[in-house]
């Protein structure tokens, strides 16, 4: 077994010799890691155990080669993203693998983070001195006097001095060991290879964080020749980032392999839930899915979408399943959408998102244009009508609900309801939970506004009241 796939798909669908070629240019020190990474993924027997995170950069195609887990991040946010990897799946291997643009500039608050936290995790950073996929811009630890694309006559003091990544991450506490290394000669190809295998025993003795920094080249932006570039980073490079091990502690095991717990009796203690306080009307919406219904909910910012969202995925919890609730807010102040997703699963949420809900709600035109065509066959659509007077072309088979909500929330004398009235229509369309279990969450949430209880509650029966399927012949 090899963690190199076999095959690499992002060229010629895998065929022929490029099917063995990565997109990096010649001479890029990106192909020579990732080589030591699988090496020492294979001679360490962890391929199975080990999921790689890769940001936005020249390392964000990172998937196409290692054939381990693998995540991609956004720009910056790998260490958050490889922390919650590690918290959940404690036994699992995890690798942030990121450019200096991303992780010294956009990404160095999570950086700093991960690295106190000192959860054992292993961090490859390649540092080129600059921003390679984006164009050649200057990066924080571009060398003084270097030119870049956006510093063409070369970095000054106005744009500061360059960042010595090892140096600073090595005098937290939370890391056991760091250590810069290069790949211009053999021997210093040999080194990296060695940093990257401590790193990553380190993690797999369970004893800590581990940072390895690698000088790489960058011959397309240094407009040098593989050879040169090498030589560039010998003379120019290690003067000013110098080599060597920066931190290593001995430090027994310590981080505990406790598996999270998905049970909601415990959830609800955690949260300090009165169990008593927590009735049960029904089992779980199986008639939607069998084990984890999808549902978005999306309007324009102020619509109550948020808000909807949170009710639904605490009634999941009070009726004893898993349930996850994500928001997402856009540019929803300018007029576009703001949405959540939510799910409710039989045991566990294997994924957040709802990228193809069983169940839309939408409160504003943009929101059905933009999610309408996202909802699964067979699923369903509650849309306020009073503000939406069109259908976009939507998929087969999906049924459509048209619900006032605003002209509801109106007539009860607070417009921002119309959000408890889309749980009112969501409920006697697809009968998710019973009414019974949805009014007790409601009535639980606003327990520190009891004046707005009877308000809630009569919006709430007006959505069931005045919903009517305008398309489709079946519920959902």
């Amino acid at each position: 077994m090899t963690a190199f796939y076999p095959h690499f798909e992002r060229h010629a669908h895998g065929e022929g010799l490029k099917g063995q070629a990565t997109h990096y240019c010649p001479g890029c020190g990106h192909g020579l890691v990732h080589k030591y990474l699988a090496d020492c993924i294979d001679e360490l027997n962890i391929k199975d155990r080990t999921v790689a995170v890769s940001p936005v950069g020249c390392a964000v195609f990172l998937y196409y080669y290692l054939d381990v887990g693998n995540t991609q991040a956004a720009h910056g946010r790998a260490p958050a993203v490889a922390l919650g990897h590690k918290l959940a799946n404690p036994e699992s291997i995890v690798i942030s693998y990121q450019g200096d643009g991303d992780l010294a500039s956009i990404g160095l608050a999570e950086i700093i983070h991960a690295a106190q936290l000192g959860i054992p995790i292993t961090v490859v950073f390649i540092n080129n001195a600059i921003y390679g996929m984006t164009g050649g811009q200057l990066a924080p630890t571009t060398l003084m006097e270097q030119t870049t694309t956006t510093t063409p006559m070369g970095r000054d003091m106005m744009a500061g001095q360059p960042i010595r990544m090892a140096e600073l991450i090595a005098q937290l506490d939370g890391p056991v060991y760091v250590e810069r290394v290069a790949l211009y000669d053999n021997k210093q190809r040999m080194r990296a290879k060695k940093a990257i295998m401590k790193g990553l025993k380190l993690q797999v003795e369970n004893i800590g964080f581990s940072f390895i920094e690698v000088l790489a080249e960058c011959p397309t932006h240094l407009k040098k020749s593989p050879q040169d570039a090498e030589t560039w980073v010998k003379e120019q490079m290690v003067p000013v980032y110098p080599l060597g091990v920066k931190k290593d502690m001995v430090r027994e095991p310590w981080f505990p392999r406790r598996v999270p717990e998905f049970d909601p009796v415990k959830l609800l203690q955690a949260l300090h839930a009165d169990q008593d306080d927590v009735p049960r009307f029904n089992g779980f919406p199986s008639h939607i899915h069998p084990d984890d219904v999808a549902i978005k909910l999306a309007g324009a910012g102020g619509d109550g979408a948020q808000t909807a969202a949170m009710l639904l995925a605490q009634c999941g919890v009070n009726e004893g399943f898993d349930a996850t609730y994500i928001p997402s807010y856009g540019p929803e102040s300018r007029g576009g959408t703001s949405f959540a997703d939510v799910h409710i699963a039989r045991e566990q949420v294997l994924t957040p998102s709802a990228t193809q809900p069983h169940i839309l709600v939408a409160f504003n035109a943009p929101s059905l244009a933009k999610f309408g065509p996202t909802v699964q066959p067979g699923g369903c659509i509650v849309y306020d009508s009073t503000v939406i007077h069109d259908l976009p072309d939507l998929p087969e088979g999906v049924t459509v609900y048209a619900a006032p909500l605003t002209d509801i929330g109106v007539s009860v004398g607070f417009p921002l309801i119309k959000n408890i009235a889309a749980l009112g229509a969501l409920a006697e369309v697809t009968h998710i939970f019973p009414t019974d279990a949805l009014i007790h969450t409601i009535r639980h949430a606003m327990k520190h506004k009891c004046s707005m209880i009877p308000f809630n509650e009569s919006a709430f029966d007006a959505g069931k009241r005045q919903v009517q399927c305008i398309q489709g012949e079946k519920p959902c």
